[in-house]
């Protein structure tokens, strides 16, 4: 996870916070939480690079529409960040 961007981490996380999230589900969920516009050749290349990394799974709903899921491996490298993020920031 150390060599993904933060955008492509917080990629990660809206699609482990789903079930089978489809792109414009993904780009609607990022715009809120960035309060700007979100572009096709911004997301989709960074989709397309979690699913290159092994990170997420890229499937298809329909002809039209495809849809993601974080991996196993993807859930992996979500906990060990969550980890070593939580040894230097202590929320509870």
């Amino acid at each position: 996870m150390y060599d993904l961007t933060g955008f492509q981490r917080d990629l990660l996380y809206v699609i482990a916070g789903q079930d089978d999230p489809h792109g414009l589900a993904i780009k609607e969920e990022l715009e809120d939480y960035y309060e700007k516009e979100i572009h096709h050749g911004r997301l989709y290349p960074n989709l397309d690079t979690l699913v290159d990394k092994g990170l997420v799974e890229k499937g298809t709903k329909d002809r039209r529409t495809n849809v993601y899921s974080v991996t196993r491996r993807g859930t992996r490298e979500l906990e060990a960040r969550r980890d070593w993020e939580s040894q230097y920031v202590d929320l509870d």
